[in-house]
């Protein structure tokens, strides 16, 4: 069909524009597009006023959560019982999904941050970072993991010493390190990257509010991220918050606990001793958290990376100072010598005694990382505004993981050396003791676990409150700066889960907070898988990549244009040489003058 129009232009037959006459364009028309390239301000609908008490985000919540309190309660055999049949489940169905993605997080996050994506700010482009580096590093570090390094970071490698882990011998300090740093480095903070990541980038970069359902809108739609869909996401997040920082509360209970042991302050402390701890301690981190990211937090933060390096120079002084660095380039290099091998270890590996070891440490330890996601994420993604992509990647992920080798060679390298000279701090092993015990082997050792213990409960409130600022702030519709009462709350329930933990475990109470930690953050790694593929969707979409893509086509263009120009030039002056000798020929030959003929 013909167009009646005889002034119809078709543009499918329009005579393309050379990137030589866009250029030019440009240049003439210079002051004209001068005020379209003046970025445009951000406006945060987390800053809002006006943000509400999502209910229905809450409610279900606040209900799974109290129902958890009574059953375990009341009914603490059922409570202990039902935990470990389903962790059964869940491992033997389960298991091979944590192995698998947990190393598929660590490369997608690599390959992000050394894709042209690394440019990307989390805010505007010009935006300077709102944090110094150390107390970016130092709120993300003690949130991170905290507790868990002072727990593990003796008898980790010891007992893998001692014990020997899959497919390798006993007394393999090469392996019990590289097994060591395969669960605490690379993997955990790569989890929270992603997660940390697309929540900063939607919120800073994008402008839209600060939940972890506001991530998914590349993938979902707005209309799915803010209706059921998105709320089931953000249940999700806070369940997984509550029961992961509960069991981290209860371990660091569990661990000052033998620190007032050893130390003789409270001999064998009961049940209802580390109750009053975690009581005391809640009321301490519900004040942090209510004072603010930029106070409390900030504050305490720095005071936990002040004394875990005076504990961590104390023992390297006092301790076998050489064999530490020695274990440092051997650490490093049997881990990544033996991190594929590592990575592949599932619960088919023998007749059975690798499945047990994987639930009571890799899978454990994932979920673990996996229910903290959404608070550490989303207080990583709180921290690092005005920060690149690229920045971003390498200070969640490289630098915490230098910081872990470290710490773990410290202490874990004088436990192994301890063993080896007949000075074992192994004790009974009661893991819970081991710190203790090593630093007792010092000079100064009582002065050490009094520090270790002020340290435990530091970490102890610094991880409660971040997660209870997160789960405030998924409370309100995602709000910057969620009601100090909410945070409250949201802090009393996470720690009446830590003690319920506590209580129903009884003798076993590691082991109760380690089975329900793996079951609550089952259902949130299907939520991290599709959190990754929106992150790309939106990243794709991001003005700044677009600008460089087609800065690379128009780049391209131009320079196979002045590549023909050039081409065509030489051709010319090639043919003008040609034609200025041919004309020298001429006016060089001589010119022969015939006298006429005469008749």
């Amino acid at each position: 069909m013909t167009n009646p129009d005889p002034t119809y232009v078709d543009p499918a037959v329009e005579t393309p524009i050379s990137a030589t006459e866009e250029l030019a364009a440009m240049l003439d028309h210079k002051q004209h597009i001068a005020p379209e390239l003046v970025e445009e301000p951000i406006e945060l609908e987390g800053e809002s006023d006006s943000a509400t008490l999502n209910w229905g985000v809450i409610a279900p919540a606040a209900l799974i959560i109290v129902a958890v309190v009574v059953w375990g309660l009341f009914f603490p055999a059922s409570f202990s019982t039902f935990a470990a049949t389903a962790l059964t489940k869940v491992v033997d169905n389960l298991g091979w999904a944590f192995v698998f993605f947990g190393t598929i997080f660590v490369f997608y996050i690599i390959a992000i941050a050394c894709s042209k994506f690394g440019n990307i700010r989390l805010g505007r482009d010009d935006e300077a970072p709102e944090f110094s580096n150390f107390s970016w590093f130092a709120m993300m570090f003690a949130a991170g993991m905290g507790i868990g390094l002072m727990f593990y970071g003796t008898t980790e490698p010891l007992t893998f010493y001692r014990n020997g882990v899959p497919g390798h011998e006993t007394h393999d300090i090469g392996n019990a390190f590289a097994s060591t740093l395969f669960h605490w480095t690379l993997h955990p903070w790569a989890i929270y990257a992603i997660v940390g990541l697309a929540i900063a980038y939607n919120t800073f970069r994008i402008g839209k509010k600060q939940l972890l359902s506001s991530a998914f809108i590349p993938l979902i739609g707005e209309r799915r991220a803010e209706g059921w869909l998105g709320r089931l996401i953000d249940l999700l997040a806070i369940v997984a918050t509550v029961f992961g920082t509960a069991a981290s509360l209860g371990i660091g209970a569990l661990q000052i606990g033998a620190g007032l042991d050893r130390t003789g302050l409270i001999t064998s402390p009961s049940m209802k001793v580390l109750v009053g701890i975690v009581l005391v301690l809640t009321l301490a981190f519900i004040f942090s958290a209510m004072s603010g990211v930029g106070k409390g937090i900030q504050y305490i933060s720095n005071a936990n990376m002040v004394l875990a390096a005076i504990l961590a120079i104390f023992v390297f002084v006092f301790g076998p100072t050489v064999s530490i660095l020695n274990m440092l380039p051997m650490s490093v290099g049997s881990y990544f010598n033996s991190f594929f091998e590592m990575a592949s270890r599932t619960a088919d590996l023998d007749s059975g005694d690798t499945a047990t070891w994987l639930s009571s440490w890799t899978i454990f330890y994932w979920a673990w990382w996996i229910s903290w996601s959404p608070f550490v994420g989303m207080f990583v993604a709180r921290i690092s505004r005005g920060r690149s992509i690229r920045e971003f990647v390498v200070g969640v992920m490289i630098i915490p993981a230098a910081v872990t080798v470290v710490w773990f060679s410290i202490f874990g390298g004088t436990a192994i050396h301890f063993e080896q000279e007949n000075r074992s701090v192994w004790g009974e092993g009661d893991a819970k003791r081991q710190l203790f015990d090593l630093l007792y082997s010092l000079p100064g050792g009582t002065i050490a676990a009094i520090v270790a213990m002020i340290l435990l409960a530091t970490f102890f409130i610094t991880s409660a409150d971040s997660a209870a600022t997160v789960m405030g702030s998924m409370s309100q519709q995602g709000v910057l700066v969620a009601n100090k009462w909410v945070t409250a709350a949201w802090g009393v329930l996470t720690a009446a889960i830590g003690l319920t933990l506590l209580v129903s475990g009884g003798n076993d109470a590691l082991s109760n907070l380690q089975n329900v930690t793996i079951i609550a953050a089952s259902p949130f790694l299907v939520v991290i898988i599709g959190l990754m593929v929106s992150l790309y969707r939106g990243l794709s979409d991001d003005p700044l990549y677009l600008d460089h893509k087609e800065q690379q086509k128009f780049a391209m263009r131009l320079a196979r244009e002045r590549r023909v120009h050039s081409e065509m030039r030489a051709e010319l002056q090639a043919e003008q040489r040609r034609r200025s000798r041919k004309a020298a020929r001429v006016n060089r030959r001589p010119i022969r003058f015939r006298a006429p003929k005469t008749d």
